[in-house]
């Protein structure tokens, strides 16, 4: 009894997908084997799994087979758009370098040098991009010129309002110094005073006779009419010896 037809869609059941497919991949791998060999073919078989996993062979090599693919498939007009494309990649590449040099000419004519082959309209040219680019520059620099005025009008302006704030404040703290009691004013008054006695005292020196005297014992009491008690003690005592030897 013969086998039925089998239906060509997908295996809804994972276990039975996962065994034909093993079946089937091993009979595919064995006929392209026994057709490489029959038939002296070169064959290359490529399978990827729904896992992702690779499955490969090549009678000849994999990697040869598919460089003779690749020549066989040769396509002429792929060939001639890629033809297009490098001339247009080469026109390009002309094109910017003809740029560049033109720039690094007009570098070199606006710092002066290799001026010769200019001409005179030429020159005028230069001459006028000069002017322009002088005057922009100029007008830079004023400007950057105001703009530090203006930053330095400003730290002037804070810098003068910090002072006012700090001068206030002193001004405040030495009102309040000069209101408490024993502060420095007394002690000025007292300054003042002493110096006033100190002055008055050396005023009164000035009239004091300075000569050189030798002073021994305690300093006596000299009176207004130039009589010391010394000479009155030794006399009283010179009178009561007298009297009592007489």
């Amino acid at each position: 009894m013969g086998r039925g037809r089998v239906e060509l869609k997908r295996i809804e059941n994972k276990i039975n997908r996962q065994v034909t497919f093993s079946k089937r991949r091993n009979g595919l791998l064995k006929k392209a084997y026994e057709l490489s060999v029959l038939c002296d073919a070169e064959v290359a078989l490529i399978v990827f799994s729904s896992r992702g996993k690779l499955y490969e062979f090549g009678s000849a090599g994999l990697s040869k087979t598919i460089e003779r693919y690749q020549r066989c498939n040769y396509n002429p007009l792929d060939n001639n758009i890629s033809v297009r494309e490098t001339q247009n990649w080469y026109q390009e590449v002309a094109k910017l370098k003809a740029r560049y040099e033109a720039l690094q000419r007009s570098q070199r004519h606006l710092l002066g040098e290799d001026l010769g082959p200019l001409s005179v309209k030429e020159l005028q040219q230069l001459e006028r991009q000069l002017e322009t680019a002088l005057s922009q520059a100029r007008q830079r620099k004023t400007q950057i010129m105001m703009e530090q005025m203006d930053e330095l009008r400003k730290k002037e302006r804070h810098l003068g309002d910090v002072n006012k704030q700090l001068k206030n404040q002193l001004e405040s703290q030495g009102h309040v110094f000069r209101s408490m009691p024993g502060s420095s004013s007394s002690w000025e008054s007292g300054v003042v005073v002493g110096n006033n006695s100190l002055n008055m005292n050396a005023a009164q020196v000035d009239h004091i006779d300075c000569e050189p005297t030798l002073q021994i014992g305690y300093h006596q009491f000299v009176p207004p009419d130039g009589t010391s008690n010394i000479a009155r003690t030794v006399a009283a005592e010179n009178n009561f010896i007298q009297g009592w030897i007489l």
